[in-house]
């Protein structure tokens, strides 16, 4: 059995637990919380598993760790042979990783960087340097995404062409974030908010909470 080490509020576990719901491997996996609010992602005993100290973490059954939402998504997805999420042709493969990528480094990592320097982020123990400046810019920067993400649907009905895949959970994620930094996404991108009420509709969508309370059982059984 799998190994998933996370922190069961976090917007980038969400990202690999909405992968996993949809690929139906809930039963393959065993998770184990981080406490980011007490630093144990920095802590060594965790660098060892993942150099970055971020979360979430997957840990195959030969001692194998690995980091990075899009290699562990690439993992769960190919492990049955059929790629869903990931792309099967190379055009398809092509558009949900550069549509992926444009996701994590224009809207869900500002996000990101704003919650860790504009806002009490995790708490004076762990956020020991923070520019309130950076954080703002970084927040305008998610917000011009908003933007730029509504003009893509606008042609299309889902983040990177016409089927739900690893890119459409980024930007879901990247809600996630919003919401807990109450930050805003102007209602009057009206693809962007449509696009997110179906996507919120998805049993995996609905479901990562209820796989967050199953990381609480399962730590305090290990």
């Amino acid at each position: 059995m799998m190994i998933v080490h996370d922190f069961n509020r976090g917007p980038y576990p969400a990202r690999v637990r909405i992968a996993l719901a949809e690929l139906d491997l809930q039963d393959k996996v065993r998770f184990v919380e981080v406490n980011l609010r007490t630093g144990a992602h920095k802590r060594l005993e965790f660098l060892e598993k993942n150099y970055s100290g971020t979360l979430p973490v997957l840990e195959l059954a030969d001692g194998t760790f690995l980091a990075e939402c899009t290699a562990i998504t690439e993992y769960l997805d190919h492990l049955g042979g059929q790629p869903r999420l990931t792309g099967i042709s190379a055009r398809e493969r092509g558009m949900i990783h550069m549509m992926n990528k444009r996701a994590e480094i224009e809207f869900l990592d500002p996000i990101s960087v704003y919650f860790h320097h504009a806002t009490p982020g995790l708490g004076p123990d762990v956020e020991l340097y923070q520019n309130p400046e950076w954080g703002e810019k970084m927040r305008d920067k998610a917000l011009r995404a908003a933007c730029y993400f509504d003009e893509v649907l606008s042609t299309r009905p889902h983040i990177a062409d016409e089927t739900f895949s690893m890119a459409d959970i980024t930007v879901v994620a990247a809600f996630i974030f919003a919401d807990i930094v109450q930050l805003e996404i102007p209602p009057h991108l009206g693809h962007l908010h449509e696009w997110h009420t179906r996507m919120v509709a998805r049993p995996s969508v609905q479901g990562w909470k209820e796989m967050g309370r199953a990381t609480e059982s399962s730590k305090h059984r290990t």
